[in-house]
């Protein structure tokens, strides 16, 4: 398996710091860009795609924070190590679907990634756990800047940097967190925010990005505006949607807690038991009975060293990975079988929860 090497490695998002700010589970920034004086991939034959891989290869490779990453064609990968890498949101379902001459560089860590001949022949990616935009986007800069040392990019004075898509036009930026709002969603608000932030210019989509479902509660949200601000600008401005949505996570958990307390005990209980116990769990139900489980520790029922855990867990127990555990391809009824056993076994870790210690918990940005 070529991914072996990432996969025996710790990974920002599944071994990352605790973060202060619970409600944002990891912040992505990603840049379109593409190289001056070849065809956008979409345009171009297989000869100019792979003259123009080896190029965003040897250059991105020359970049430290890349230097001992994982490079390869996207099609010299199984269909089960595709599936793994976009459960991890390492690489896009255009990425899988390219033509020859796309791929990937991959950095030790999963933190960082450069797609190649996706829609633009370079998509840079970025992820942070927790509420990190400043990090991240320090860090997508001097990637950003080392590779440009090297391959002139297509550029206007007038539009920016040029995309295949013009929504992408200008900065080619987009940056998202990817939020856990199991307060909003329970309290039936989750609507009302997403209209809300629409009208900012604001989009809100699911756990894999657009027309995905938000499975465990869990929402990317991201600006939709790449033309006509500069990147400081749209982080500022989303950085601030994202500490209103928030205050009000935190304040549809707290309404939740004083009014429905014995509910929610119960509901984080039966997930507690499912989870413990169960013989056969989907990928959906597995989501959002984990998202329970993470609401419950963000209120003090669970040891707050079980998160790592359970973020890991969010992202193990999806169809790739139960089968990557189990050394075996399988079928949906297998792999819910499967994947109750792993949580099963991983449950063990997790003592019952403590109903007699609730409290709020401080979930605003660090």
């Amino acid at each position: 398996m070529i991914i072996k090497p990432l996969l025996d490695s710790k990974a920002e998002l599944t071994h990352g710091n605790v973060s202060k700010c619970p409600v944002v589970l990891s912040t992505r920034i990603r840049l379109a860009r593409n190289l001056a004086g070849y065809a956008f991939p979409g345009w171009a034959g297989e000869s100019q795609r792979r003259e123009v891989l080896a190029k965003c290869f040897e250059s991105a490779a020359g970049v430290t924070s890349l230097k001992r990453g994982l490079k390869f064609e996207i099609g010299d990968l199984g269909d089960l190590e595709k599936k793994i890498l976009y459960e991890r949101h390492l690489i896009s379902r255009e990425l899988i679907s390219g033509k020859q001459g796309a791929g990937a560089l991959i950095s030790k860590d999963q933190s960082c990634v450069v797609m190649v001949n996706e829609e633009d022949h370079l998509r840079i990616q970025v992820l942070r756990s927790g509420f990190h935009f400043k990090r991240a986007w320090r860090t997508i800069d001097r990637i950003d800047s080392g590779i440009e040392e090297r391959l002139p990019f297509a550029f206007s004075p007038e539009l920016g940097y040029l995309t295949a898509c013009p929504t992408n036009l200008g900065t080619g930026m987009r940056a998202s967190a990817m939020m856990h709002l199991p307060g909003l969603v329970i309290s039936n608000q989750m609507e009302k925010v997403i209209r809300a932030v629409n009208q900012l210019g604001i989009a809100v989509r699911g756990l894999f990005g657009e027309g995905s479902d938000a499975s465990g509660s869990i929402f990317q949200i991201s600006n939709q505006m790449t033309l006509g601000e500069g990147e400081q600008r749209i982080i500022k401005r989303l950085s601030g949607v994202l500490e209103s949505i928030i205050e009000q996570e935190n304040n549809a958990r707290g309404k939740l807690f004083e009014g429905e307390r014995t509910k929610l005990h119960d509901k984080i209980a039966r997930a507690y038991g499912i989870l413990r116990n169960s013989r056969v769990i989907s990928s959906a139900e597995a989501m959002n009975l984990l998202s329970l489980i993470r609401l419950g520790l963000d209120v003090g029922l669970f040891d707050q060293d079980k998160r790592d855990l359970l973020d890991r867990l969010m992202i193990e127990s999806q169809p790739g990975h139960i089968q990557y555990s189990a050394k075996h391809l399988a079928e949906s009824d297998e792999r819910d079988v499967l994947r109750a056993a792993y949580l099963r076994t991983e449950f063990e870790k997790i003592p019952q929860p403590d109903f007699g210690s609730t409290k709020r918990r401080n979930t605003r940005k660090e």
